[in-house]
């Protein structure tokens, strides 16, 4: 399989997830005081939302690049 084969179905497959999935999570540690060898961090959950544009973006450049592969 060529790589703008594999390239177009992954921006494909992203781009239909970001639809069905609007929004994601994750947890990062963040230092939250540091004072000298002190140092405190708390887990802070950060929220991303996908918009929609970005979702269909992602699947029409995935069907340009299998489109733009095949030639």
């Amino acid at each position: 399989m060529k790589t703008s084969m594999v390239v177009g179905i992954v921006l494909i497959v992203l781009g239909v997830a970001g639809l069905f999935y609007k929004n994601f999570s994750y947890t990062k540690e963040e230092t939250v005081l540091e004072i000298g060898s002190l140092k405190a961090t708390a887990e802070v959950e950060k929220n991303v939302t996908v918009p929609d544009a970005l979702g269909i973006a992602a699947i029409i450049a995935g069907l340009v690049v299998i489109g733009l592969g095949r030639k």
